[in-house]
């Protein structure tokens, strides 16, 4: 039985990809930015109690990091499993429009906190003698431009570096480095903006027709995802949901298909 810990855990595709490591038999440390957030989610969740443990977590804040791998820790014994999910975006707006405040916000959470998440579970699992990073890639990950969201897709860009960077530094020790590409997936992320308001991106011409064409539910990436982190034997790999050729058969069979989900 694995232990898992995910950050930014209790929506969106990490809340989907705890739930499938629960049905795979895991144990799963939950972490959300408020004390009660998995409250919500206790009916949802009634059939794996006895493997769920939460903790609160800022990933901003370095000792809040600190503290999630402690307890998970404590309660499980070891960790196998670390996975830097939380993550944050900003108004859909021109970087030249962006508030300092928002631009802050994404890079502390989506650089610096999976930045010292890394170096928290590397070192930690160093000392346990084994375990697995896994680093949540993005928009801007591939290069891809797309305006109005470069800020977001600079902090992934910068993942994917540091996450092929710390695969290398890690060669031959028992630590595993890997990148997880989910590809467009239906969550906050698209549907909102920071403040909870509508996206501003769904107001962009053809982005509906984009969406659901190469879009998916979070449970369907997780189903994909989980059975292959729980059996990778190989550093520095990655896991692609949208390939290319997905894509491409996407886009030719689109007019018969009417994919749907916006």
């Amino acid at each position: 039985m694995k232990n898992i810990v995910i950050t930014g855990s209790t929506r969106g595709i990490g809340y989907a990809m705890a739930k499938e490591f629960l049905r795979n038999g895991c144990n799963v440390t939950f972490s959300g930015r408020h004390e009660n957030a998995l409250d919500p989610l206790k009916e949802d969740l009634k059939d794996h109690w006895d493997q769920i443990h939460y903790v609160s977590c800022n990933v901003q804040d370095p000792l809040q990091l600190e503290h999630l791998w402690a307890e998970a820790n404590k309660h499980w014994g070891s960790i196998d499993c670390w996975i830097n999910n939380a993550g944050q975006n900003a108004p859909h707006e021109f970087i030249h429009e962006t508030a300092y405040k928002d631009t802050a916000a994404v890079i502390n959470t989506n650089i610096l906190g999976m930045i010292t998440g890394s170096q928290i579970a590397a070192r930690e699992m160093l000392k346990q003698g084994h375990g697995q990073i896994w680093n949540m890639e993005g928009l801007g990950s591939n290069n891809m431009i797309q305006v109005k969201t470069i800020l977001y897709g600079t902090t992934k860009h910068a993942l994917t570096y540091f996450t092929k960077g710390l695969a290398k530094e890690l060669e031959g020790t028992p630590i595993k480095i890997g990148r997880l590409s989910p590809g467009m997936m239906l969550t906050d992320f698209i549907m909102k903006a920071p403040d909870g308001s509508a996206s501003g991106a769904l107001e962009a011409k053809n982005f509906k027709f984009i969406f659901n064409t190469l879009g998916d539910r979070p449970e369907t990436v997780a189903a994909f995802f989980i059975p292959r982190i729980l059996s990778n034997t190989k550093n520095d790999a990655q896991l692609v949901w949208l390939t290319n050729f997905k894509a491409m058969t996407r886009f030719i069979s689109a007019p018969l298909s009417k994919r749907k989900l916006i």
